[in-house]
């Protein structure tokens, strides 16, 4: 594997660690202030912790991919307005899984089957997987329902929203594998972030503030806390600002179904991370099935067929 390959996989990996944390802090921060509008704040808040970041880079190592025509940014804000609107759906879908009933353990699970859905929708652009890549994904599979899932896999409403949300990640994947070689990476995280939060607004003054004064007056008293900020910022500097912008960075070059199996440890984090900060308890079957879930990832690194051929 290239040198190049091998250090955007372990910024997938970062990735992943970085929103595997964040699972306890979204938890808090949609109980406190609303799922619509910790979406948009930590959105917001995320876009505007890299524009320092920008102004940071173009004096130090400016990017290949900087913008320096007009076509150039119009390519940019096109992908940044189609990566944003897709997370926004994504995101939104997902909390209206878990508000509508969906455990967080089955939610996690039925999310991380994007996962089977990236390389379903790659053969329709053409990009085709070898045999190690889907038997990992058989085996990451397996190993996410054991991870996550403590009963039956019966499906309800709810579930539904949430595997509409599973869907729209395939895509996001997708969308950012189109646009990452194309533009500066930086810049079009921000401009997703921004989409993203300025669209979650809409639903969030409707259903959250009930577009009344007074309810615009109860919706402000909670973010007046510090348990609402914590995991607020925890989300918007960390899980949106470094983590989003390192997976547009780190798939560049990468096969996205490999990629998004690596992303797919988001999981196992999220566990590992509630059994040493939460102290919540890690069973055999959890242990069998985060082995499970790194034996496919190392799985699907194997070169294989014209993959080994270009190595000889």
């Amino acid at each position: 594997m290239k040198s190049r390959q091998v250090r955007n996989s372990l910024l997938l990996v970062l990735t992943a660690f970085i929103w595997g944390v964040a699972f306890v802090a979204q938890r808090q921060g949609g109980d406190a202030v609303g799922p619509f509008s910790f979406n948009g704040i930590r959105s917001l808040i995320g876009g505007a912790v890299l524009i320092p970041v920008i102004f940071i880079i173009d004096r130090i190592k400016p990017s290949d991919r900087k913008p320096c025509s007009r076509s150039d940014r119009k390519r940019l804000v096109i992908g940044g307005l189609c990566c944003g609107t897709v997370l926004f759906l994504a995101s939104s879908a997902q909390q209206l899984g878990l508000y509508m009933g969906t455990p967080a353990g089955k939610a996690g699970f039925l999310t991380a089957c994007y996962i089977l859905l990236v390389p379903i929708l790659s053969l329709f652009l053409k990009k085709k997987c070898g045999w190690n890549i889907w038997l990992g994904i058989v085996i990451a599979v397996v190993g996410l329902y054991l991870l996550c899932m403590s009963g039956s896999l019966s499906f309800q409403s709810s579930d539904l929203m949430v595997l509409v949300c599973a869907l729209l990640f395939a895509v996001h994947i997708l969308v950012i594998d189109h646009f990452s070689p194309l533009v500066d990476g930086v810049r079009m995280s921000c401009i997703q972030f921004w989409v993203c939060g300025i669209l979650s607004i809409f639903p969030a003054f409707f259903s959250e503030m009930h577009h009344s004064v007074a309810g615009i007056a109860a919706w402000v008293q909670p973010l007046g806390t510090l348990s609402a900020w914590i995991p607020i910022l925890y989300a918007g500097v960390l899980s949106c600002g470094v983590a989003y912008t390192l997976q547009i960075v780190g798939q560049n070059g990468l096969n996205p179904t490999v990629a998004s199996m690596i992303m797919s440890l988001e999981s196992v984090f999220s566990v590992i991370a509630g059994w040493i900060i939460l102290g919540e308890r890690m069973g055999v079957r959890q242990l069998a099935g985060c082995g499970l879930i790194f034996a496919a990832i190392l799985l699907a690194q194997i070169p294989v067929g014209r993959e080994k051929k270009e190595m000889a």
